[in-house]
């Protein structure tokens, strides 16, 4: 009894578009980064729900992976508002 393996060709790996997203250097690229792994990240999810069984560990990578992008986007979000508004009472050395 020959099955695919989870994470075959055929499908995204969502381990390797998380760490692609997590590792991205460059920040023009990032926000395309994140939306693909949480895309693939939910994606997983799902199938594991309708699966059912033992895939608690699994679940939890996944839990753990979306709480880290979301992490990533609040940042991303966070130093382009700050790094866009100068701050009038700030004087320029």
């Amino acid at each position: 009894m020959n099955a695919l393996p989870p994470n075959s060709a055929e499908k995204p790996n969502w381990r390797e578009l998380y760490r692609a997203a997590i590792l991205e250097l460059d920040s023009s690229r990032l926000p395309e980064r994140i939306v693909e792994a949480e895309n693939v990240v939910i994606a997983r999810a799902r199938e594991l729900f309708h699966q059912g069984g033992d895939n608690g560990e699994e679940t939890e990578n996944l839990n753990d992976a979306m709480y880290a992008l979301r992490a990533l986007r609040s940042t991303l979000k966070y130093h382009s508002t700050s790094s866009d508004t100068s701050r009038p009472d700030q004087k320029v050395a």
